[in-house]
Formats: structure tokens, sequence, C-alpha cells
């Protein structure tokens, strides 16, 4: 079995850009997807999130993620805060 690779916003859109490139110069899409080391269904899945952007777009999108991410986590932590403060108090 293959080591799986994370590949960074700027790299999946560079890989989109080859991938077109390539399939306008007539390349299977077997190739193609050889080329890139990939799968089709990474390749139709980076399409739909990535598809158009620049890279400096991607990277901006993938911080937004990991900032909103962190943020409901911090949102369920103090929903739960809350909730343990109403059971002590409910005690009392």
């Amino acid at each position: 079995m293959k080591n799986r690779k994370r590949h960074s916003p700027e790299q999946i859109v560079m890989k989109l850009r080859d991938a077109d490139a390539t399939l306008a110069a007539d390349m299977s899409v077997g190739e193609v997807l050889q080329s890139l080391e990939v799968s089709e269904a990474t390749l139709s899945r980076w399409r739909s999130q990535y598809g158009g952007m620049k890279s400096e777009e991607a990277k901006r999108l993938k911080l937004l993620e990991e900032e909103n991410s962190g943020l409901n986590r911090i949102i369920g932590d103090q929903a739960l805060d809350i909730q343990m403060l109403k059971e002590i108090t409910k005690g009392n």
C-alpha cells in the first residue's frame, strides 16, 4: 500500500493546471492521472473544491477553513462549560 501524500493548496492548483494542460495536449485521462500520481476521484474532488482558483485564493481558503474549525472547537468547549455550570448551580 502506498503512503498518502498531503498536498498543499498551492500544489493542488498547480496540479490542476498541469492536468488541464496535458489533457489539452491530447493525453489520455489515465496518463494524466499517472503523471500526477492521483486517482480519478481525487482529481474530481480537487476540481470541485479548487477549480478556477488561483494559488493565493486556495491558500486563503485553507486558512479560513482551519480558523473556522478552531472557532467551532471553542464554541463547543464554551457550550460544555455552560452546561457544566448549569448542572452545578442546579444542585445548590
